[in-house]
């Protein structure tokens, strides 16, 4: 009797029923759409006390399902509240993660197939369209042809920069120790090289993969060199640690650092890391977008020294997280280290050496279908219309640029390569010293962020500056223009009070 119970009233309730889906899907869209059209309403930080949603949620789950418009009103009336709005039109923090009605469809696709690609046999669609994008975005960064699948290389689509991190460092690790022994005296003595603008998650990323932080070596870069690494300083870290005993493994270049935007020279590097046979990453997460334009694509010479490259479409290609592609020049380089082989997964098409598995390109099995959005994108948009918005994004913040070196109380601290400006209060600006700038330019940046209208984020470069990203797809100069005023009376307030 309770069986049969139970039995019924499953089959009253179908979870995926097409009417019901379509029904549900049209409030979240309606839902979405209303949520775009009143983002400016919203403060951009949220602004919530730390543990706000434990105290209104219920302390256990509901034992009968909720309708889904009762959902989405707790959606309004909680957990709007406590969202930083990324993609509203005052966020200028970090580096933005832009996102696009045809992305948002491709995600919808993506998640609606919900396929596990982990080979090619699980969804031969998903592997080949990634290798299809991959060589379209290729051709468009007009990355040397030794990174296309042609050419023994190819590309990947990664959750994100630390995940390409990871298996490239892998990669190289297995590469160095096979020559060297997989003892554990070998392990010890592989050194990774950075400048200390490259992004912390290398740090994080060589613990993962069994380096040392002391075998860290983050180099000092210089204002005087606009933050690059130095060739120079590279080279004497390096004959130094071989000098003592230590194998160069690997060097990460950064093309658009997170602090500043710096380029580091990659020819120069590059041929330093030849002559040592090292793995050479380049990570443009941010800035490799902008490559696709022509007049940024010499930020990408001296790439064909790279072992690697990767970008993240998912901060200035109107593609949502999560999305990072990365290309080798060498795939067996990544699928030796990486690759499995179970009974399970065994199947004629894979034994054909003919068909890439990409679970043998990444940490994880499974994988989602994360071309789809991609592929969405670029044929939503077209490469002139990613090109329009990128070149819109850098004339705003020109325009902001040239705004800030009107008034002479403010610095623009290093020049600006793409769509960041680093600027500051300058010392000038009531005859002060650094360390009193720093504490004004802080207290300008918490003043602006506390107003709710906009939200940015700072750096440390030897000195405290505000870090203005331009880069939200609803950004227009109207907002920029808000911005300034607010600056300037947010400044004159402050210094009002000095």
């Amino acid at each position: 009797m309770g069986s049969c119970n139970v039995v019924e009233a499953i089959s009253m309730t179908n979870p995926l029923d097409p009417e019901e889906f379509r029904r549900q899907a049209h409030l979240v869209v309606d839902f979405l759409a209303d949520y775009y059209s009143n983002i400016e309403k919203y403060p951009v930080c949220s602004q919530v006390e730390p543990g706000y949603l434990t105290k209104t949620m219920p302390e256990s789950a509901p034992s009968q399902p909720d309708p889904i418009e009762a959902i989405l009103q707790d959606v309004q009336k909680h957990i709007i509240p406590g969202i930083t709005h990324w993609q509203s039109p005052g966020f200028f923090g970090y580096f933005q993660s832009n996102g696009s009605t045809g992305n948002f469809l491709g995600e919808m696709l993506l998640s609606g197939f919900n396929t596990v690609g982990f080979n090619w046999l699980a969804s031969p669609a998903a592997t080949e369209l990634e290798m299809v994008v991959m060589e379209w975005l290729l051709k468009l960064l007009q990355l040397p042809k030794s990174f296309s699948f042609s050419s023994g290389g190819g590309g990947v689509i990664h959750g994100s920069t630390c995940e390409s991190f990871v298996c490239t460092l892998i990669a190289a690790r297995e590469n160095k120790l096979n020559q060297f022994g997989t003892t554990r005296e070998a392990l010890c003595k592989l050194v990774v090289y950075c400048s200390d603008q490259t992004h912390f998650s290398l740090q994080k990323s060589c613990q993962v993969v069994g380096i040392s932080p002391n075998n860290v070596r983050t180099v000092q870069t210089k204002k005087s060199m606009n933050f690059q690494l130095s060739p120079d300083a590279l080279l004497k870290a390096i004959e130094a640690d071989v000098k003592a005993g230590l194998i160069p493994l690997y060097v990460c270049l950064t093309l658009g650092t997170t602090p500043t935007t710096a380029v580091d020279p990659l020819y120069s590097l590059s041929e330093i890391a030849k002559r040592f046979h090292m793995w050479v990453h380049v990570d443009a997460a941010y800035a490799g977008s902008a490559c696709i334009c022509p007049e940024f694509r010499h930020f990408l010479d001296g790439v064909e020294g790279a072992s690697s490259f990767s970008f993240n479409p998912h901060k200035w290609f109107l593609t949502t997280l999560d999305c990072c592609c990365l290309w080798v020049k060498d795939r067996t380089d990544l699928t030796k280290a990486l690759s499995s082989d179970p009974e399970l997964l065994k199947n004629n098409a894979s034994d054909t050496k003919e068909v890439v598995d990409y679970k043998d390109w990444q940490i994880a099995l499974s994988r989602r279908f994360r071309a789809m959005k991609l592929w969405m994108v670029i044929r939503s948009y077209g490469v002139t219309g990613l090109r329009e918005i990128i070149r819109k994004h850098v004339k705003l913040a020109e325009h902001f640029e040239a705004l800030l070196l009107t008034d002479k109380r403010f610095e623009v601290v290093v020049p600006r390569n793409f769509a960041t400006v680093c600027f500051r209060v300058s010392p000038l600006a009531n005859d002060s010293s650094d360390e009193d700038s720093n504490r004004l330019t802080q207290s300008l940046l918490e003043s602006l962020n506390g107003s709710g209208l906009v939200y940015m984020t700072h750096a440390v470069i030897g000195v405290y500056v505000i870090r203005v990203a331009i880069g939200a797809t609803l950004v227009e100069e109207k907002h920029v223009n808000m911005l300034w005023d607010m600056v300037q009376e947010h400044a004159s307030r402050l210094l009002a009070i000095t």
